[in-house]
């Protein structure tokens, strides 16, 4: 049966040829814009690794210890994660994907200082922190010599940064012990504003916290970290601080649990509830899951240990010796190369030992 006639379609319109925008011309001596190339600044993924401040990084990168791919970088170079980035010879690993950063809470005693090292060689709390694999530990807020309380650590430069910087007027709350009583007058006053010498400070509110005899204790909230500024606030009206605490910075309280000299590592629920209260961006990562025992290890009070604690990247890079370093003695002769005859005469050797070890056992056989 011969099969109906079909008549032929037709043919399909030409589609329009597609017309690609000129790329931007490179201008002689400078570098290729960064939006053509998909990755992040490596200043700023430095910052974020914890290695230090994005000026810091920006300084680390003038000195030209930086290499990406075996070129030396310059400021403002953007990587992706198939380059190579060293620090002379060292690979740095770097944060491409956000990171759940760490955060530890220190009950600082009275007699330590906040700082990474001391001329005068006294005891520092970054000597008792545990050790870290990525970054660096940074010491959000500072607290004097002879103030005790709440220390809070973290390896994002970010995060410290959202803590301490003045604009953002963050609370810092403390317990206040002096020698004396202030009156009603005084505490409006000390609300309102008084001169200082660096200039006019006040305090958010104050109220009583009870006391015995001539020693009373106050309350205290300010939105600055100056130099021994509630010190300096309460000896205006000739009334000394015996005792300072801080029990609160921000969001994060001191827990009652926290004796003093004793550490805390903060849960991964609580750290993603302070990053969305800083306002910065909460990795996608989910939450690594870990057994009761893991967690109960992992959140349990510590007493840290002293030690000696490494030094940043900056610091080793621009300490005095550290471009020159001692280079390996040449060999007094050229290097042998192995031959294949070498080959020969080792498994020779091995087979003439085999045979004579085999034959001493079958005498000893024989005398048995």
């Amino acid at each position: 049966m011969a099969r109906p006639f079909k008549s032929p379609k037709a043919a399909p319109a030409a589609r329009p040829p597609k017309v690609q925008s000129p790329a931007p011309e490179a201008v002689e001596g400078q570098d290729a814009p960064s939006a053509s190339r998909a990755g992040q600044r490596l200043h700023k993924l430095l910052a974020l690794a914890g290695f230090g401040s994005r000026r810091d990084m920006e300084t680390l990168i003038e000195t030209g210890r930086i290499t990406i791919n075996g070129q030396v970088a310059q400021v403002g170079a953007v990587v992706d994660e198939h380059d190579i980035v060293r620090l002379d010879s060292r690979i740095l690993h770097l944060p491409f994907e956000a990171e759940l950063p760490q955060v530890l809470l220190y009950h600082k005693p009275e007699g330590e200082m906040v700082t990474q090292d001391d001329p005068e060689g006294r005891a520092t709390v970054f000597d008792k922190l545990p050790r870290i694999k990525q970054g660096k530990w940074i010491a959000i807020g500072r607290l004097d010599m002879n103030t005790s309380g709440l220390l809070i650590f973290t390896n994002s430069g970010e995060l410290a940064n959202r803590f301490m910087h003045p604009r953002y007027e963050v609370e810092r709350e403390y317990a206040v012990r002096i020698l004396g009583e202030l009156t009603q007058e005084q505490m409006a006053q000390l609300t309102h504003g008084i001169e200082l010498e660096d200039g006019p400070a006040n305090f958010e509110s104050i109220y009583t916290n009870g006391g015995e005899g001539a020693n009373k204790w106050y309350q205290v909230v300010i939105k600055e970290g100056r130099n021994r500024e509630v010190r300096r606030l309460f000896e205006a009206f000739h009334m000394p601080v015996s005792r300072l605490m801080r029990v609160r910075f921000g969001p994060v309280a001191l827990p009652p649990r926290l004796k003093r000299g004793t550490m805390l590592k903060l849960e991964q629920k609580q750290v993603v509830a302070l990053l969305e209260w800083a306002g910065l961006p909460v990795p996608r990562k989910p939450l690594k899951q870990l057994s009761p025992h893991e967690k109960d290890r992992a959140t349990r009070v510590f007493v840290p240990k002293v030690r000696k604690q490494r030094r940043s990247l900056l610091e080793a890079a621009t300490s005095p010796g550290s471009a020159e370093r001692p280079q390996r003695a040449a060999p007094s002769q050229p290097r042998r190369i192995r031959q294949e005859s070498d080959l020969v005469q080792a498994s020779r050797q091995n087979a003439r030992l085999n045979s004579g070890a085999k034959k001493r056992s079958d005498r000893n056989r024989n005398r048995g």
